[in-house]
């Protein structure tokens, strides 16, 4: 079968081209069949997959790491389905993805068509435009308006979701509508803010004694202001899951292991591009006290959300810091330099204590291996290698560890969705979008089970990452909690299943590794022989900091026991 170069199908991919689009992820269906061959006869490379969600979840790592809108490409019915966890977790992170995908042929509508499903009314509430394209000539201004919503043009960013009747992909678009304004797209405009807001901002940071700057996924790509900014104000900073890594932890304000007692000290909050979520106690007086909040972002979602602002800069972060170091010029900051002095001398002790525990942290009398002494031989190897290493962390109990026990410029995770599973596709979508740099996969073995088939795909697109399960075959925290809280364990341990006969099988290289001593040279040998996957054996008593927080057991009012005990006393005026 042939396509005309005028079809909707061709169109749609050499629009894909126009726009830097080098690579889709995707899983092949006959709905999408037009498209699929569009898109392989523009050049664009095609990253065939084991599960949709994957799909989705490989665009969302490559863009972000790219600096562009990831595409997926999934075929109907529970192709849609299966990507719809994906999408979600893309929603939740405001993470810039275009989901296409097909439907049956007009002439079959609301016939029981094969894989016939309402696509557009399931995904409407997680993405940020969905439309059925019913119509070739509406392709060119439709593709045009998902890349534009993607990206935040006008509001958040996030997923968007276009489907074509199979048909219509076939249809030719109108050579007169072909026009340029659409197909190539235009860049999304930074929003400068208002110099009142500015000043107004200045008003309240340059009289602060304990500033505080919380950042997240508004600050990204604009770390050179970041450090301009705090480098004047003199404040102390909290990176989250969101832009970890992005202010090195050798900076002076740095003080990450200090979150607890810093975000109950400071008496002005200032979040750049971060929503006051459950990792941030929903900003609530319980935790915060009585600090006053600037709020810095370029979309509203993350200016309003939970607690106002003193003040509220809607503006592009960097733009906006920028704006608040040049109007600041000359003005001397009121900072207690003695606060935040000792803030990063206990920073850098503690730190300098986990580091050295971790190092040291013993395996079980049957040789398990304690997670923290996995971690420490991995940073090891990761600094040995130097350069600008990525790092995806997954799971539950384990990302606990990883979390605070890897330093890395640039970090993965999966994201207040809490959607583990995200490894092994993140690290492929970040290994094809930094083939140069080392990437490395922290994973339990629990989130490892949900992708893992996503090894095959590694293995034949020669994605060069690492992965390391650690195999303590369970769902940990769920097992810690049933432990502690119900006196028994039900339905949450698995098998110490051998994952490394599991990745030999599909022709990547992988160890078991049951001997700390035998770590970290194969590590070095994973490392050599990428991609690679190690299957470390890893203690089942040791507890992770979510553990001990009462993060699994869900309290009513706050995610933390700790943060619950303390929002139940204010709301009672205690």
């Amino acid at each position: 079968m042939s396509l005309s170069s005028n079809s909707a199908a061709a169109v749609i991919a050499r629009s894909l081209k126009a726009r830097g689009v080098d690579r889709v992820f995707a899983l092949c269906g006959g709905h999408i069949m037009p498209l699929w061959m569009a898109i392989d006869a523009e050049g664009i490379a095609i990253v065939d997959v084991r599960d949709e969600r994957a799909a989705v979840y490989m665009a969302h790592a490559y863009g972000e790491l790219r600096g562009t809108t990831g595409v997926a490409l999934v075929t109907a019915g529970p192709g849609v389905t299966n990507a719809m966890t994906g999408i979600a977790n893309a929603h939740v992170a405001r993470a810039s993805v275009v989901v296409l995908s097909g439907t049956p042929p007009r002439a079959q509508d609301n016939r029981g068509a094969l894989q016939d499903l309402d696509h557009v009314g399931m995904v409407r509430g997680i993405t940020r435009y969905a439309r059925t394209v019913r119509d070739a000539s509406l392709v060119p201004q439709e593709l045009d308006e998902a890349f534009a919503r993607a990206c935040g043009d006008g509001g958040e960013p996030g997923p968007v979701y276009l489907d074509f009747p199979t048909d219509v992909l076939r249809a030719d678009v109108p050579v007169p509508l072909q026009r340029a304004e659409h197909l190539a797209g235009k860049a999304r405009v930074a929003l400068p803010p208002a110099p009142q807001a500015v000043q107004a901002a200045i008003d309240v940071l340059w009289t602060a004694k304990r500033p505080l700057v919380i950042a997240g996924r508004g600050i990204k790509g604009r770390g050179a202001a970041l450090r301009r900014f705090l480098d004047a104000l003199g404040a102390v900073y909290l990176d989250t899951g969101e832009c970890k890594g992005l202010l090195p932890a050798s900076h002076p304000s740095f003080v990450g292991a200090m979150r607890g007692q810093v975000m109950g000290a400071a008496d002005v909050v200032v979040t750049v591009g971060r929503r006051l979520d459950f990792q941030l106690a929903y900003g609530s007086p319980a935790v915060f006290g009585d600090a006053r909040f600037v709020r810095i972002a370029d979309v509203t979602a993350e200016l309003r959300d939970n607690r106002r602002g003193d003040v509220e800069v809607l503006a592009d972060c960097g733009l906006a810091l920028a704006a608040i170091v040049a109007a600041a010029q000359g003005r001397e900051p009121a900072v207690d330099r003695e606060w935040v002095s000792s803030l990063r001398q206990q920073h850098e002790a503690r730190a300098g204590k986990l580091r050295a525990s971790m190092r040291t942290a013993e395996s079980a009398p049957d040789g398990k291996i304690h997670p923290n002494r996995v971690l420490a031989c991995l940073q090891d190897a990761l600094d040995a290698r130097g350069g600008d290493p990525v790092v995806v962390a997954d799971g539950g109990d384990f990302l606990s560890f990883a979390r605070v026990g890897l330093d890395t410029p640039t970090y993965l995770d999966p994201g207040p969705l809490g959607c583990i599973g995200i490894g092994t596709p993140f690290g492929i979508g970040a290994a094809l979008a930094c083939p140069e740099r080392t990437v490395v996969v922290a994973t339990g073995d629990g989130s490892f089970g949900f992708n893992a088939m996503e090894i095959d795909t590694a293995v034949r697109h020669r994605a060069p990452l690492l992965i390391v399960v650690a195999n303590n075959g369970a769902w940990q925290i769920e097992v810690n909690d049933q432990q502690q809280s119900w006196g028994r364990v039900v339905g949450t341990t698995l098998q110490f299943a051998d994952h490394a006969a599991m990745a030999r099988a599909f022709g990547m290289h992988a160890e078991r590794v049951t001997d700390v001593a035998e770590l970290p040279a194969a590590i070095e040998r994973a490392l050599a022989q990428r991609p690679a996957l190690l299957d470390v054996v890893v203690r089942t008593d040791v507890v992770s900091a979510d553990g001990k927080s009462g993060l699994a057991v869900v309290p009513d009012l706050q995610p933390l026991g700790a943060w619950d005990e303390a929002e139940r006393r204010f709301r009672a005026g205690a």
